[in-house]
């Protein structure tokens, strides 16, 4: 899940929120996981219209006032992002190559597999470019415990995929209200009431 996805010359948190830009990064992500995995995926270019529009309306809502808190805000969009590919899935898994692992995460949920990738990415790259964060990776990225932990809990509740995705850039997820936007020194001092199942028993 290599950190790919081509820049532009204005910040890039500014073009990710342009339609334009996030269907041809998104396409993009497709061709590479087919490349990599050797899945192969169909899209819905009608049901990805409405992940984007459905992602911007909530992004605005909870865009935070203060600049500082910009990129704390980065990992939750992504996030957000995630719950809304999960929630609309406008990929369509065709087929997957011969004689592959199951218990691999990319053919455990081909599907979900591919949007982490691209989730990632993104919040990468504006993290790198726009703020000169570096970046750190979860070894639990790989472990499909995690995972069967992951598609059963969104299936329940998509808002906790902005807790996974947390979890897989190697962040310390906010279980309690994953949906609501607090920044990391908020998040620091609250109280965690509530664990995904699986997780909580690790």
């Amino acid at each position: 899940m290599a950190n790919e996805v081509v820049s532009s010359s204005s910040p890039v948190h500014k073009s990710a929120q342009r339609f334009r830009w996030f269907v041809r990064e998104f396409e993009k992500q497709i061709d590479r996981t087919q490349h990599e995995t050797g899945n192969a995926f169909e899209l819905k270019n009608d049901l990805l219209g409405k992940v984007f529009t459905e992602w911007l309306v909530e992004f605005e809502n909870q865009k935070p006032k203060d600049e500082i808190d910009n990129p704390d805000y980065v990992g939750f969009a992504s996030g957000l992002m995630l719950k809304h590919l999960i929630r609309t899935n406008p990929i369509i898994h065709v087929s997957k190559a011969a004689h592959v692992n199951n218990d691999h995460p990319a053919y455990f949920w081909p599907e979900g597999y591919l949007y982490v990738a691209f989730c990632l990415n993104v919040r990468g790259l504006v993290l790198q470019t726009d703020y000169g964060e570096s970046l750190s990776e979860c070894t639990l990225i790989s472990d499909v415990r995690t995972w069967w932990s992951f598609k059963e809990n969104t299936n329940e509740d998509d808002s906790l995929a902005i807790g996974f995705l947390d979890l897989f850039a190697g962040e310390n997820p906010d279980w309690n209200m994953p949906g609501l936007f607090r920044s990391k020194k908020i998040r620091d001092i609250a109280h965690r009431f509530y664990e995904p199942k699986a997780l909580e028993h690790e």
